[in-house]
C-alpha cells in the first residue's frame, strides 16, 4: 500500500528557513518522479518543485527558484523540500505527491497518482 507522509511544517518568520520531509512506504521514491505541491487559502493548488525519476534533476515554480531545494534520500525512502528565505506569501498547505515509475518531473498535479496529508507552512511577523 502506497504511504505518503509529510512532516516539518511550522510558524517561521520572514526569511527563516524550514524543510519539509515525505516519507514514503509501498514503493521507492528513487524510482519515481516526485514533487511538493501547496495550496494557499483562497488559491489553486500549485506546483512547487519537481525532481526526475532516477536523476537528481530538478525544476522549481519562478516563485520559489534559487529558495527552494527538493532533494531524495533513497536509503531512507524519504523526498525533503528545504526552503529558505520564506515569504508571506509562501503560506500554504504543502502536499508531497509521486507519480508512475520512471516518469519525468512535471509541476501539473495531473501527473501524479498518490499524494500525502499536508503539512502547514506559515510565514508571519
Amino acid at each position: 500500500q502506497v504511504q505518503l507522509v509529510e512532516s516539518g511544517g511550522g510558524t517561521v518568520k520572514p526569511g527563516g528557513s524550514l524543510r519539509l520531509s515525505c516519507a514514503a512506504s509501498g514503493f521507492t521514491v528513487g524510482n519515481h518522479c516526485m514533487a511538493w505541491f501547496r495550496r494557499a487559502p483562497g488559491k489553486e493548488r500549485e506546483g512547487v518543485a519537481s525532481i526526475y525519476a532516477g536523476s537528481d534533476n530538478a525544476f522549481y515554480v519562478d516563485a520559489v527558484a534559487g529558495r527552494f531545494t527538493i532533494s531524495r534520500d533513497n536509503a531512507k525512502n524519504t523526498v525533503y523540500l528545504e526552503m529558505s528565505g520564506l515569504k508571506p506569501e509562501d503560506t500554504a498547505m504543502y502536499y508531497c505527491a509521486a507519480g508512475s515509475a520512471y516518469c519525468a518531473a512535471s509541476l501539473e498535479h495531473y501527473e501524479y497518482n498518490y499524494w500525502g496529508q499536508g503539512t502547514q507552512v506559515t510565514v508571519s511577523s
